[in-house]
């Protein structure tokens, strides 16, 4: 059974950072391209950040390039978003997400496996 378990999502001040970790078990990582998508009550789901197999391929929303980082470590079957310079605006639960085409995917039709989810809160 496939799961994805995020974790360190919670409340940060305006300008500070979070470096959110999502661990996979019941797949190898290493063939899956992995996603971090957010979402806010009323709001569609949006995508924030994409991995592909290798971890050489990235890919940002706009609005996090430049704060945001994926990273992929498959030796620990983990994926990290690290987050710096957190506005209001990044307020959302996060999921990561696992696919399994090859190159990186913005799309979240594209994820066959989802997580729980993590809230992060940014206060101004």
């Amino acid at each position: 059974q496939v799961r994805l378990v995020e974790s360190g999502g919670g409340l940060v001040q305006a300008g500070g950072s979070l470096r959110l970790s999502c661990a996979a078990s019941g797949l190898t990582l290493s063939t899956y391209t992995m996603g971090w998508f957010r979402q806010t009550p009323g709001k569609e789901r949006e995508f924030v950040a994409t991995i592909g197999w290798s971890g050489g391929s990235t890919s940002y929303a706009d609005s996090v390039k430049g704060r945001f980082t994926i990273s992929r470590d498959n030796a620990k079957n983990t994926v990290y978003l690290q987050m710096t310079s957190l506005k209001p605006e990044d307020t959302a639960v996060y999921y990561c997400a696992a696919s399994g085409l090859i190159i990186p995917a913005m799309r979240d039709s594209f994820y066959a496996y989802w997580g729980q989810g993590t809230q992060v809160t940014v206060s101004s």
